[in-house]
């Protein structure tokens, strides 16, 4: 990671004490965690879009015998 960046936030208690029980994490790592969900949100929708649309060279048979 780069240099860091300190921020300020003005978030509802009962909003940070939700997420802090879900990561039980700090505030720090759960502000992080919840940032990068964020981010990969979007990634995750354009994996989805892709579903059903992608040719795969190999089957499921032979996926399975490579393990």
């Amino acid at each position: 990671m780069k240099t860091a960046r300190k921020i300020t936030l003005e978030v509802p208690p009962e909003l940070l004490a939700r997420a802090q029980r879900a990561t039980r994490q700090g505030v720090t790592q759960t502000v992080r965690a919840g940032l990068e969900l964020l981010a990969a949100s979007r990634a995750y929708a354009r994996l989805r879009n892709l579903r059903g649309k992608v040719q795969f060279s190999r089957t499921v048979a032979e996926l399975r015998a490579d393990r």
